[in-house]
């Protein structure tokens, strides 16, 4: 049988204050979900669950240590440096 270990990954403080003051300056509420490292045991299979954040039922998804984050999935990637103004202009 195939057991998962699942690590929590804790989200980075310096990560963590961006989104809080993005959402603060749009007024926007949140909710901040650390992810999780995920490894497959007795293999050197292993996959970083991201960082989720709901803002305004939009979901958002960050990893630590990158300079963009994706919004909804993996396929839409957006510079980091644009959170701010990515909320205040979509919502």
């Amino acid at each position: 049988m195939i057991k998962i270990i699942k690590k929590k990954i804790n989200m980075s403080d310096e990560l963590k204050t961006k989104i809080e003051w993005s959402c603060k300056f749009s007024k926007k509420s949140y909710e901040i979900i650390e992810g999780y490292l995920r490894i497959v045991e007795h293999t050197n299979l292993a996959y970083v669950e991201p960082h989720k954040v709901i803002i305004d039922n939009q979901l958002y998804l960050f990893f630590n240590e990158q300079k963009h984050f994706y919004l909804g999935n993996l396929n839409n990637k957006i510079p980091l440096s644009e959170l701010s103004e990515y909320i205040a202009r979509h919502y």
